[in-house]
């Protein structure tokens, strides 16, 4: 089948809803975002058969049947994909597409490849029921596999001596039988030697259900590798292909979950168990491609590795290389197993029901990722905790989805603030809980000046303790000369006297001078700030270090509150007129103060 443009396939869907192709054969009546009528698989009287055409699928709910609009055209008029195509593009009112000469060879190529691993599939499905192999069967009936399920899957068994390369040179030719990677050539001998000797074969299939490779498990102790696959060619590629998708993909609508395990044979034996919404990554660490064809499917995988040390760190791998993708829609979980176990052993020891239960225990990327980090520090480390933080947010920031990023980011900030014992000792803490516990103290003894106080907003609160600093601490606040200048206060009168102030210091730095006047017209303010300045209570008895540390939290708090302050007018200034370089400066904000 020659493949078509995604674009061509995408144009159809747009300009054709999945009501609208149904319609022609269902009754449809409008139910909420649905669509509902009888089912045109199995004769029903009741109902059983949905449409979305936000999300572009119908799902019959009596047979399982799901599907786009391609889908359904082909099912119910039995038709191949590509007279579906033209079919419903006529109908979209397109033209229909002209395949090149080179589309069509590959075409060509392709439909001999999918035969060559349909013979070598049949052939040596066949050979694994022959009394001659009984040990192969052997294998994977005590491996709790029954027949009806080895059926199903179609393994088979590559005895060490076979002739089916011969067999097959009767049909195709050699270049064609190579280009499988189904053989390989022995340089010693000359001869072509079957790449899966002496193993029990797995089919790995492409979603449309087309056998393109196999992956391959020795059944006795040797030198050689457990588990090997094809090697990659020019229909096959590691990265792009998920093993069972072809199978589990038709539980899509009636679960958005899907399990996502390591291995050919946990696939299998989950799957025996009853638990049909299980794939593998096909021996490759999970990849962006694998996630985004998952994610069409199951917008809820589940990565279900083994419990050990090294299944633990290729989960983190896999969560640090994914994280950046997800989004309110598509997200992805974790669950490991106990170590020791991987999911073929657990299902053996504790069933489907013992599964399912550890399922229920997944934990979200974003959890997943913060405990793991989490448990590998020393809390009372600050060192530890620094990095810790650091490696935390820049997690946060690789996400793609902006809006999900800022409250992903937000979660972990509220997270790090609740560590211990390293959140009592920062600088940050302690000033707040001082201050909190000062403004009670205030509040509780004076209600004259909670009453004065309580028209405060807490930028002013914040201008109003800057103040109080630069004017009791002139030499602490020398120091921060150059951000004090470049502040823009939001009272005018408190922003006058902070830049008389700062020019006075700065007229006298080079003397190392830190003497100043304060003129007559800010005697007012100057004493408003003295008497109601809560901060006043804090640098009682403090050192210079610490009075310059909480000026520099007073001066990053200011800035988050005037930052604060623009985004909400160019929010509202967007609600009326979407301007590019508001929108820009907006983001720019944003991503400012989920840094700082």
């Amino acid at each position: 089948m020659m493949k078509y443009p995604k674009e061509y396939l995408e144009e159809i869907k747009l300009r054709l809803k999945v009501s609208q192709v149904v319609g022609k054969v269902v009754q449809l009546k409008k139910r909420g975002k649905e669509f509902i009528g009888l089912s045109p698989f199995k004769n029903e009287k009741t109902p059983s058969f949905t449409v979305n055409d936000e999300k572009e699928f119908y799902h019959c709910f009596s047979t399982g049947e799901h599907g786009n609009i391609f889908d359904f055209l082909m099912k119910t008029k039995s038709i191949g994909f590509g007279e579906a195509v033209k079919t419903l593009a006529a109908d979209a009112g397109m033209q229909p597409y002209r395949f090149s000469n080179f589309d069509k060879k590959k075409d060509l190529r392709f439909q001999t490849y999918k035969k060559i691993y349909e013979d070598y599939l049949n052939y040596f499905n066949h050979q694994l029921f022959q009394p001659d192999n009984q040990e192969a069967l052997n294998y994977l009936l005590n491996r709790k596999l029954k027949k009806n399920i080895i059926e199903e899957f179609k393994l088979g068994y590559v005895p060490w001596k076979n002739n089916f390369y011969d067999i097959l040179l009767e049909k195709y030719s050699e270049e064609d039988i190579l280009s499988t990677g189904l053989y390989y050539k022995n340089e010693k001998t000359g001869k072509y030697v079957d790449r899966f000797n002496s193993r029990i074969i797995f089919p790995i299939k492409n979603v449309s259900g087309d056998t393109i490779a196999f992956g391959g498990r020795i059944i006795r102790e040797s030198k050689f590798a457990k588990y090997i696959n094809s090697p990659e060619t020019e229909f096959y590629k590691k990265g792009n292909v998920i093993f069972n998708l072809d199978k589990a993909k038709d539980l899509r609508g009636e679960t958005e979950d899907v399990l996502i395990v390591e291995g050919y044979m946990d696939v299998v034996s989950v799957y025996a168990s009853g638990i049909k919404n299980v794939i593998a990554n096909s021996g490759t660490a999970l990849t962006e491609r694998q996630i985004s064809l998952i994610w069409k499917f199951f917008s809820n995988p589940i990565i279900c590795l083994d419990g050990d040390e090294s299944g633990q760190k290729a989960a983190l791998r896999i969560a640090e290389r994914l994280f950046p993708l997800i989004n309110e829609k598509n997200k992805i979980y974790f669950s490991i197993m106990p170590e020791g176990k991987d999911p073929d052993d657990f299902i053996k020891n504790f069933g489907k029901d013992g599964l399912l239960n550890l399922l229920k225990e997944k934990e979200i990327i974003q959890s997943f990722i913060w405990n793991y980090h989490l448990r590998n520090i020393d809390q009372n480390n600050p060192y530890e905790v620094s990095k810790f933080e650091k490696v935390i947010k820049k997690i946060s920031y690789s996400i793609q989805d902006e809006t999900l990023r800022k409250y992903v980011l937000e979660d972990f900030l509220d997270k790090l603030k609740q560590l211990t014992p390293i959140q009592n000792s920062t600088k940050i803490s302690n000033y707040y809980k001082f201050k909190k516990k000062i403004d009670y103290k205030i509040l509780k003894e004076t209600k004259i000046l909670h009453q004065k106080k309580k028209d405060f907003t807490k930028i002013q609160i914040i201008e109003f303790s800057l103040l109080y600093i630069i004017l009791n601490y002139p030499k602490v606040s020398s120091n921060k000369l150059e951000e004090l200048s470049n502040m823009d206060f939001l009272d005018q009168k408190n922003q006058k006297l902070k830049q008389d102030i700062v020019n006075n210091l700065l007229e006298r730095s080079n003397q190392n001078d830190t003497n100043f006047t304060v003129s007559n017209k800010f005697k007012t303010i100057i004493e408003e700030i003295n008497e109601l300045s809560n901060i006043k209570l804090i640098t009682i008895n403090k050192t210079d270090k610490d009075i310059l540390d909480l000026l520099d939290e007073l001066i990053q708090d200011h800035k988050d509150q005037s930052n604060l302050k623009k985004i909400e007018s160019l929010e509202k200034k967007l609600i009326n007129n979407l301007d590019e370089n508001s929108y820009s400066e907006l983001i720019k904000l944003k991503n400012q103060l989920n840094r700082d």
